[in-house]
């Protein structure tokens, strides 16, 4: 995760995905406050996601392909396969946040069906404001 989101450190409001630790992550899955799923390939993990549910849906964030691993369909295939848990534990909709100014991640979202529910501004980890878009997907 942390080499995916390395790209993002130096844009206006960096990552906070960049602060977390090997230990805060392991936590928050102990805990069960969150889920993850690793996509392994040739023995390596390149692609991760985090994702957690509620009565209805199931909300992802941080989702991320290494940048030597992007273009060979990593990000869909996780996507694919929390589409597929999410109608296995009786979910309709999927969904996240993106940030605005990374409209590449935005298309890749829509490539595969989902569109952009609202706008909205956050206040991140790091107490910064991001515009961001939500993202659904009915399953």
């Amino acid at each position: 995760m942390i080499s995916a989101f390395e790209e993002y450190r130096n844009i206006d409001v960096p990552s906070s995905a960049l602060n977390e630790t090997v230990y805060s992550i392991q936590e928050a899955i102990k805990n069960g406050s969150e889920k993850a799923l690793l996509c392994f390939v040739d023995g390596l993990a390149p692609g991760s996601v985090r994702f957690k549910t509620d009565e209805n849906t199931l909300y992802f964030s941080r989702l991320s392909v290494c940048p030597q691993a992007r273009g060979k369909g990593i990000a869909k295939t996780m996507l694919k396969w929390l589409e597929n848990y999410a109608q296995k534990h009786g979910k309709s909709e999927v969904w996240c946040r993106v940030r605005m100014s990374l409209p590449q991640n935005i298309q890749l979202y829509q490539s595969v069906g989902y569109t952009v529910y609202k706008e909205e501004e956050v206040i991140n980890l790091n107490v910064f404001p991001v515009k961001t878009v939500i993202m659904k997907k009915e399953v």
